[in-house]
């Protein structure tokens, strides 16, 4: 597995999220099956089946944690000057817009683990991360969609 990107929060979240599949959901998803064992014939039992398949979705959700800790790159910040991934990026959305739309916007800059536009957090390997990357204040990213190209303008850095 490639490595993950993380910031320090991330990777607790990672960990706190496994600790509770291990120590809670698993041990739930066992009573469950030793319930649906006790209701008789294993063969046309729905609960039994559906169970085993949430057995099965534990089992590789806490499989696919353990992965993205053991791989975890902490994400150190580095100095302001430059765009890298930790960074908290001010921009101002360059295109039309329609009136109620908001030209500008923070994003930080994080690996794809993290990533959540709905909390201002976007993967250093979208579109957008990669077009700031690198780039200082002032400066111009250009990127290009399906809708064509994107510009946004740096305004802060931190």
């Amino acid at each position: 597995m490639k490595e993950v990107y993380l910031t320090q929060e991330g990777l607790e979240e990672l960990k706190s999220r496994l600790d509770y599949l291990i120590v809670y959901l698993r041990v739930d998803v066992a009573q469950k099956l030793q319930h649906a064992r006790e209701l008789g014939d294993l063969s046309e039992n729905a609960e039994y089946d559906a169970a085993k398949q949430e057995e099965s979705q534990v089992a590789q959700e806490i499989k696919d944690l353990e992965e993205r800790i053991k791989n975890a790159v902490i994400i150190e910040k580095s100095s302001n000057s430059k765009v890298s991934i930790g960074h908290v990026v001010t921009i101002e959305y360059l295109g039309e817009v329609e009136e109620e739309d908001e030209l500008v916007m923070q994003v930080q800059i994080v690996g794809e683990t993290e990533a959540d536009f709905s909390k201002g957090k976007i993967s250093n390997e979208s579109p957008l991360g990669r077009a700031l990357i690198g780039k200082k204040n002032g400066e111009i990213a250009r990127f290009t969609t399906a809708h064509g190209e994107e510009e946004y303008k740096i305004l802060a850095i931190k």
